[in-house]
């Protein structure tokens, strides 16, 4: 039934009227995704400012939001990963603005319906969004806001000095452990997801524009002595999700070993509970060392070989546990390591394509990596010219505002939009088979 980008059809009722029906909805059957009984399989992108543009406060951009679905559409991006809302007041440095929840049960009301609006437009194309619900990073407040807001004190922003790393993980890490953070992370959860779409009149729970339902981006423990309470709150949230909403997948967001510790055991448990959906796994060759930034022509090819085993080792717990997985985010710098648009991304693509055909292979032999989501489009948003970092009132790129704005962003204009038309395109050609 829906195919990538080729012979997508709309069974719901739009425009506030009408309801949907069970085979609209992504399952897991057999160990892949299904949609109608068909195979589901993806190359999409993060996109994670979606909400914001649909809002109509200051900061939206409906008409900007509208191009860019349309334009994503057109290159058979279908599948869209979108953070729900950031947490927190919207004066604290290198973060998300505005936020959605500004405090406990206190909400944006404009981010709420821009929401409603993203999800209301992406069901007229066919597309699918990932919602992840929670950051264990700063970028969006996240864990370390929760912990905040419970006794914790000041966040330790790591790229304000002399905060450090360590220093701030630390911090963010007794998020686990916190009862009344949970209690009120679930609070959330439950608003969220008993919401109902005010432009189509659907319950969220009865949207099939909603694919997933994300516990959080990159949860970790942050610390061995936490992985028991990291484990017991991925439990709990999971279970909670599946009781709210039955017609949703839910998974982790999780990126794998690297955010498990170190442990391929951790990542296993975690991913064998029976109310997580599929597995996830994000990798980030500059971030964990396997890129030199200084000559990242001369050590691609090492970037993908390391790559290919990390995929491989976590395709096999996949495999072991009959559920399927998903690449969800992956990037990459620009050739020089600069931010315009105008320098090439030639290693870029090379990395991207090598993602790619993995995704193509599994789809020809049914195989558990079922999809994968670049980080991630950016579109015809532009840094602005006298800064690398993100203010209040620039343009929203794909990269937060703690990282260089045009880091790992895909403008409209990049050679990697065609290789991923291309790829979308042999995409569908596999799945039609």
């Amino acid at each position: 039934m829906n195919r990538v980008f080729v012979g997508l059809v709309l069974v719901i009722a739009l425009n506030g009227c009408g309801g949907s029906q069970k085979n609209d909805f992504v399952t897991v059957t057999d160990g892949i995704f299904q949609v109608g009984g068909e195979p589901y399989c993806y190359i999409g992108a993060n996109y994670w400012f979606g909400a914001i543009l649909g809002s109509q406060g200051e900061y939206g951009d409906r008409e900007r939001l509208i191009r860019e679905l349309d334009h994503m559409k057109s290159i058979g991006i279908d599948n869209l990963r979108v953070l729900v809302g950031a947490e927190g007041p919207d004066n604290e440095p290198f973060r998300v603005t505005p936020a959605l929840l500004l405090s406990p049960g206190e909400y944006n009301e404009d981010l709420l319906d821009g929401l409603d609006f993203l999800l209301s437009e992406m069901n007229k194309r066919g597309q699918r969004a990932i919602l992840y619900l929670n950051n264990a990073w700063d970028w969006s407040g996240g864990f370390s806001q929760y912990v905040s807001w419970n006794g914790g004190g000041p966040i330790p922003y790591p790229n304000v000095p002399p905060n450090t790393w360590p220093q701030f993980m630390s911090f963010s890490g007794q998020f686990n452990s916190c009862e009344p953070c949970i209690d009120i992370f679930e609070d959330h959860i439950r608003f969220i997801v008993n919401r109902t779409n005010a432009y189509t009149g659907m319950k969220y729970t009865e949207d099939p524009a909603i694919m997933t339902w994300e516990i959080a981006n990159e949860p970790r423990a942050f610390a061995d002595a936490n992985i028991p309470a990291f484990e017991a709150m991925i439990t709990r949230i999971a279970a909670l999700l599946q009781e709210l909403d039955e017609n949703h997948l839910v998974t982790t967001g999780t990126e794998g070993r690297n955010g498990c510790e170190g442990s391929m055991e951790l990542f296993e448990r975690i991913h064998a509970d029976p109310n997580i959906d599929y597995l996830t796994m994000h990798i980030w060759p500059k971030n964990w060392g396997w890129l030199d930034i200084t000559d990242i022509a001369g050590s691609i090819d090492s970037a993908i070989a390391k790559t290919n085993l990390y995929m491989d080792e976590h395709i096999s717990v996949a495999k072991k546990l009959g559920k399927p997985i998903v690449l969800e985010e992956f990037g990459l710098p620009r050739d020089s390591h600069g931010f315009s648009p105008g320098e090439p991304t030639t290693s870029r693509d090379a990395y991207y394509k090598n993602a790619f055909e993995q995704v193509l292979d599994n789809a020809r032999r049914r195989g558990p990596l079922v999809g994968s989501n670049i980080w991630a489009y950016s579109g015809e948003g532009r840094a602005a010219e006298s800064r690398i970092h993100w203010l209040p009132g620039d343009e929203y790129l794909g990269d937060p505002p703690q990282e260089e704005q045009g880091l790992n962003s895909v403008f409209d204009t990049d050679t990697t939009i065609e290789l991923i038309a291309t790829t979308n395109g042999n995409l569908a050609k596999i799945l039609k088979k």
